[in-house]
C-alpha cells in the first residue's frame, strides 16, 4: 500500500507538472502540483478498493483523484492534453527504471554472508515490489480506453472523427475494463507486456 500510494502520488503530480509547463495553472491553484499523497489520495479508490483487492483477490480497479485540466489555457489543446495524459505513465516508467538501478546497486553490493543476506532480503522485496507496481501502473494506464491515460492520449493523436468515437466510450470506460478483467482478456493482453518490461529492467533470463 505504501508503494502504491507513493507511486500514484508521483503519477498524479506528473500530470499536474505537465499541465503547468504547458500553460494550465488549474492543478497548481488546487494544490495538486505536489508529491504530498494527501492531495492525490481518493479515500475509496486509493485506499479502500486496493486494500480489499489485496486481501480478497477480488478484481477491483482503484484510482486516485484525477488532475483537472482546463483546455482553454493550452496553446495546442488536443496535442497538449495528450502530453499531459502521457506524463503519468511516463513517470511510472521513470520510477521503475530508478528502482531497477537501485536493485542492481543492492544486488552487487550485498554482503555474501548469511546475516548480510538476511538483512538485505526485505530491501530486495521492497524494491522489486516498487518496480513491479510502477510497471503495472504504466501498462494499465496506457490501455486506450477513456478515462485511462491511454484513452486520453488516443484522443490527442486521432483525427476528429476517430477521437469522437473514442470520446463516446468514456461513460462506459470502467464497464469495458471490468469486462476485460472478468473475461481474462486484460491479463492476456497486458501480462506479456508487463512481464517483458519487468524482466528487461531486471535483466532476468
Amino acid at each position: 500500500m505504501v508503494v502504491l500510494i507513493a507511486s500514484l502520488s508521483v503519477h498524479e503530480a506528473a500530470h499536474a507538472w505537465a499541465a503547468h509547463r504547458l500553460g494550465d495553472p488549474t492543478a497548481e491553484r488546487l494544490g495538486r502540483l505536489s508529491l504530498n499523497p494527501a492531495v492525490h489520495v481518493d479515500p475509496v479508490g486509493t485506499l479502500v478498493f486496493p486494500l480489499i483487492a489485496m486481501l480478497t483477490r477480488l478484481p477491483l480497479i482503484g484510482w486516485a483523484k484525477p488532475v483537472p485540466v482546463d483546455p482553454r489555457f493550452l496553446k495546442h489543446p488536443k496535442r497538449d492534453f495528450a502530453i499531459i495524459a502521457a506524463a503519468g505513465p511516463a513517470s511510472n516508467i521513470a520510477m521503475a527504471v530508478i528502482g531497477a538501478v537501485a536493485f542492481a546497486a543492492i544486488r552487487y553490493s550485498a554482503p555474501g554472508d548469511i546475516a548480510g543476506r538476511a538483512f538485505v532480503a526485505p530491501l530486495f522485496e521492497l524494491v522489486l515490489n516498487f518496480i513491479q507496481i510502477n510497471v503495472l501502473l504504466a501498462v494499465f494506464n496506457m490501455i486506450p480506453v477513456p478515462p485511462l491515460d491511454g484513452g486520453n492520449v488516443l484522443l490527442g493523436v486521432l483525427p476528429h472523427a476517430g477521437a469522437k468515437v473514442v470520446e463516446q466510450l468514456r461513460p462506459y470506460g470502467f464497464l469495458i475494463l471490468y469486462a476485460l478483467m472478468l473475461t481474462g482478456m486484460l491479463s492476456t493482453l497486458l501480462g506479456p507486456v508487463a512481464t517483458f518490461m519487468f524482466r528487461f529492467l531486471l535483466r532476468l533470463p
